[in-house]
C-alpha cells in the first residue's frame, strides 16, 4: 500500500471540506482548535497501472494549513503526526504533498526521528521531488517548441535554482536538454555559486533582472502573494511553468504573449476513484494530481519501498530517468499547454508576423 500526506490550501478551504465530510465541529472550529486537530485518514482507493497491475493507496489529511506557517512547533507537529500515521498503518512508501514537504526539507525534521512512542523510519517516505523535477522538465520540453521557443538558443530562468527541485531541474535542461542558457534565481548567493560550479555554467541574476530576458520561467520556489511582475517587460512569447505552491501565477501574468503551465501536475491514463484532487482544483480531478503524489503511486507500482527523494540537492539524472520512465508505463503524462492556450499562441504569432 501506498500513501498521501496533503492538506487544504486555505483554512477557509479546510472548513468547507470538513462541512462537506459532516464534520461540523471542526467546520465550525477557529484556528486555535484546527492547530491541536490530529491527522486524518480520509479515503482508501484502488489505482490500476496501464500494465494491468493494481495497488491500493490511502490519503491522509495532515490538518495543516498554509495560515499555520509562522508558527514553528504547530507545523511541524501535523507533519510530524501525519508521518506517524502512515506508518502505523503500515504503508510501505508515503508521499509528502504541498507544504508538508517544505517544512519537513527547511526545518530539517529528519533529524526528529522519535515521535512520541515512534521512531519514524525514513524509508517509508519521499517528497515525491524527483518526478516532480522530471515532469517539470517534460513540460518545459514539449510545450516550448509549441510556442515557436527554440530551447537550445533559449534563455530559461530557474526562480528556486538551489532547491532541491530547482537544482534537479537546472542539471536536468543543462545537460539532457541543452538549453541557451541557464538564469538561476535565488535568495542564498553561496548556494548559488556553489550551484553554477557544479553545472559548470549558468548566469546568475536577480529576479528583476532576469524575467525580461528569459524566454521560459521555471517557477521552483513559493510565490509570495505581494509579489509583482511587469508585463510588459516580459518576452513575448514567453512560457512560464508555475511549480511552486500554492500555484497563483497564471493570475499575475498569464495573457497577451504570456503562456502560464500548472507545473509537477501529471495525468493518469483512466479515472481514480477519489475524492482528494477536488480540494486541488485540478481541471479534471478524477486523473489529474501533484507529480509528487504520483511519485508513491509509482514506487508501490514498481516495488521500490524506499526514500526514493530525500533532502536538498540529492537528485540524480539516473534517478529522474528511472522514475520517468516508470511514470510513461504506468500511464501517466505531463499535462500541458490546452487548446484555449494553443490557440491564442497562433493568433498571437499571426499577429506579431502582420505587424
Amino acid at each position: 500500500m501506498f500513501g498521501l500526506i496533503g492538506h487544504s490550501s486555505s483554512f477557509a478551504q479546510a472548513q468547507e471540506k470538513a462541512r462537506e465530510l459532516g464534520l461540523e465541529e471542526m467546520a465550525e472550529a477557529d484556528m486555535l482548535a484546527w492547530c491541536s486537530a490530529p491527522p486524518q485518514l480520509l479515503e482508501t482507493f484502488e489505482v490500476t497501472s496501464r500494465t494491468g497491475k493494481t495497488i491500493e493507496g490511502t490519503y491522509i489529511d495532515s490538518c495543516f494549513v498554509p495560515e499555520m506557517l509562522s508558527r514553528f512547533k504547530t507545523a511541524t507537529r501535523k507533519v510530524q503526526n501525519a508521518m506517524e500515521m502512515a506508518q502505523k498503518q503500515g504503508i510501505n512508501v508515503t508521499a509528502l504533498g504541498g507544504f508538508t514537504s517544505i517544512i519537513f526539507e527547511n526545518y530539517d525534521l529528519s533529524k526528529f526521528q522519535q515521535i512520541r512512542n515512534t521512531t519514524l523510519e525514513w524509508q517509508r517516505f519521499t517528497t515525491g521531488n524527483t518526478h516532480t523535477a522530471w515532469v517539470i522538465c517534460q513540460q518545459v520540453e514539449r510545450n516550448a517548441p509549441l510556442l515557436g521557443i527554440d530551447l537550445s538558443q533559449a534563455k530559461v530562468a530557474v526562480v528556486g535554482a538551489t532547491g532541491d527541485i530547482g537544482s534537479a531541474v537546472c542539471r536536468w535542461l543543462s545537460q539532457k536538454t541543452g538549453v541557451g542558457e541557464l538564469l538561476l534565481v535565488a535568495r542564498q548567493q553561496q548556494r548559488l555559486q556553489d550551484l553554477q560550479t557544479s553545472l559548470g555554467g549558468g548566469t546568475i541574476l536577480s529576479l528583476e533582472d532576469a524575467l525580461p530576458q528569459a524566454d521560459v520561467v521555471v517557477w521552483v520556489a513559493s510565490l509570495p502573494q505581494t509579489l509583482t511582475i511587469d508585463h510588459a517587460s516580459l518576452r513575448k512569447p514567453c512560457l512560464m511553468i508555475d511549480g511552486g505552491y500554492p500555484k497563483n501565477l497564471d493570475a499575475k501574468v498569464a495573457g497577451d504573449g504570456v503562456h502560464v503551465l500548472k507545473g509537477g501536475i501529471v495525468e493518469f491514463w483512466q479515472d481514480i476513484g477519489w475524492q482528494m484532487m477536488e480540494v486541488a482544483e485540478m481541471d479534471n480531478p478524477k486523473r489529474q494530481l501533484f507529480a509528487c503524489f504520483a511519485e508513491a503511486m509509482l514506487l508501490e507500482f514498481e516495488g521500490i519501498h524506499t526514500n526514493f527523494s530525500w533532502g536538498r540537492n540529492n537528485i540524480s539524472l539516473a534517478n529522474m530517468e528511472l522514475i520517468g520512465n516508470a511514470s510513461l508505463r504506468h500511464g501517466f503524462q505531463a499535462i500541458g499547454l490546452n487548446a484555449a492556450q494553443l490557440s491564442r499562441a497562433v493568433q498571437g504569432g499571426v499577429e506579431l508576423a502582420a505587424a
